[in-house]
């Protein structure tokens, strides 16, 4: 009976430590992955941020050139 029980108890061991690198495992999997997501994210919102750079840009050239010729326009 002695042995039965510690066969059940080092079986039982053995399963929850399988289990913790099965469970190790994912986590680093699941972090990695995540870091991948957030350096995409990053990588996407700093292109947003050139685009929207550009537009205003390009918006204050034109209310610049308006403002020019507004002021060059001769009356007559």
């Amino acid at each position: 009976m002695k042995k039965l029980v510690f066969i059940l108890v080092a079986f039982f061991a053995l399963s929850l430590y399988s289990c913790r690198e099965t469970t190790q495992e994912k986590t680093e999997d699941a972090v990695e992955a995540i870091g991948e997501d957030i350096e995409d994210n990053v990588n996407k919102a700093g292109e947003k941020v050139k685009e929207g750079a550009r537009k205003v840009e390009e918006g204050a050239e034109k209310v610049e050139r308006e403002i020019d010729e507004e002021i060059h326009e001769d009356d007559i």
